[in-house]
């Protein structure tokens, strides 16, 4: 197997991570809590948020430049998602993962 920097390895383990937290949480958590946790905007941003880590994840593991774009945009949905999910509540797993992983992602892009 190739050699893959440590920080990248960070990185991809921290998306792997927030693309199941996201996923995870949406289709079970918030399904069954309703109300705020089931509005669109909410539900959409969860996805986009889990789809966006498994995109950078794949992008660093398949070793194409195109990583530090996905990263960044990864990054900011990222925060987006954490902001969203701290203000709906009852989500810090969700709020954990993704600022751990706009923080590996921010480097990653830089």
């Amino acid at each position: 197997m190739m050699h893959i920097d440590p920080k990248m390895k960070e990185c991809i383990d921290n998306c792997l991570s927030c693309y199941s937290v996201c996923l995870s949480t949406a289709m079970n958590h918030c399904l069954e809590a309703g109300g705020r946790h089931t509005e669109p905007a909410h539900f959409r941003l969860m996805m986009a948020c889990a789809e966006i880590c498994r995109t950078a994840a794949h992008f660093m593991l398949i070793g194409t430049p195109h990583h530090k774009h996905t990263c960044g945009e990864c990054a900011e949905i990222c925060e987006e998602c954490a902001a969203d999910c701290e203000q709906v509540g009852d989500m810090d797993e969700c709020v954990e993962a993704c600022r751990k992983c706009a923080e590996s992602c921010r480097r990653m892009a830089a």
